[in-house]
């Protein structure tokens, strides 16, 4: 089995609802999402797949979405204030968690047709989540 890896770097806001941390207070994370690609042959150039689709593709996916947004659980009390404020948002249906975002990163990079094996979101330098399908 071939596998390649592609690091993705972004920041991002969040907060947790029903948690008694600091994180229950909107704050950010420059954080990197780190995409791992498998497969068991490899194409006619010798690749896996080529990090500049994964870039094309996912980064962009990233950027339009993810980056400087708030990510919030589409129920958060905050979201009908920031939107009239004007605040980027990008509103899940679960807490946004690390670990739910590396599940949304997962599933976005699945059903583009990749054939993603685990994706890992790192929140800071020290702490990561990660997500796959087995």
């Amino acid at each position: 089995m071939y596998r390649v890896t592609r690091e993705i770097d972004f920041c991002y806001g969040h907060r947790l609802l029903n948690y008694e941390g600091k994180c229950r207070h909107l704050h950010g994370h420059n954080g990197k999402a780190v995409i791992t690609i498998e497969a068991p042959t490899l194409d006619e150039r010798g690749m896996v797949l080529d990090f500049g689709d994964i870039k094309k593709v996912v980064s962009t996916w990233i950027d339009e979405n993810l980056d400087h947004r708030m990510i919030l659980h589409r129920d958060d009390p905050a979201v009908p204030a920031l939107k009239e404020l004007g605040e980027p948002l990008h509103l899940i249906d679960q807490n946004p968690t690390a670990e739910s975002i590396a599940q949304l990163i997962y599933n976005f990079t699945r059903d583009a047709g990749f054939p993603i094996v685990e994706a890992r979101l790192w929140e800071t330098p020290k702490c990561f989540a990660t997500y796959t399908d087995a």
